[in-house]
């Protein structure tokens, strides 16, 4: 089994790929810059969520499922009008919108994914 541990830290790795199974397993994502607002911090993280899909070979069209946490639910109309935008229409994920505290109150959104990878031949 091939077990790959990408962007590797004290606690976790942003990327965890097993190309035995062909999927890909992605840490939370949270904003680079939290002081923007819910659209602009979902806009952030879907972004970093396109470069970690890059980088394991697969992109936003082969994520299986997705678990968006949000500490105020009266975000939820705008974050999906962002989500909406960039989703892969009728390749959209089974998804889970939770609401929940964050590791820091500035954060908006943290998103979750797995995602298909191609198992190598």
């Amino acid at each position: 089994m091939t077990i790959e541990r990408r962007n590797v830290g004290k606690r976790l790795s942003d990327l965890v790929i097993n190309r035995a199974s062909g999927t890909a397993y992605l840490a939370g994502q949270v904003a680079d810059d939290p002081k923007a607002d819910i659209t602009g911090q979902t806009q952030q993280v879907l972004a970093q969520i396109d470069d970690l899909l890059f980088e394991a070979g697969t992109d936003k069209s082969k994520i299986l499922s997705a678990t968006i946490y949000l500490p105020d639910m009266g975000d939820f109309g705008a974050m999906n009008a962002v989500w909406e935008r960039w989703v892969v229409p009728g390749q959209t994920p089974a998804r889970a919108t939770v609401q929940a505290n964050l590791a820091a109150p500035e954060y908006r959104i943290e998103i979750q994914v797995v995602a298909a990878v191609p198992i190598p031949a």
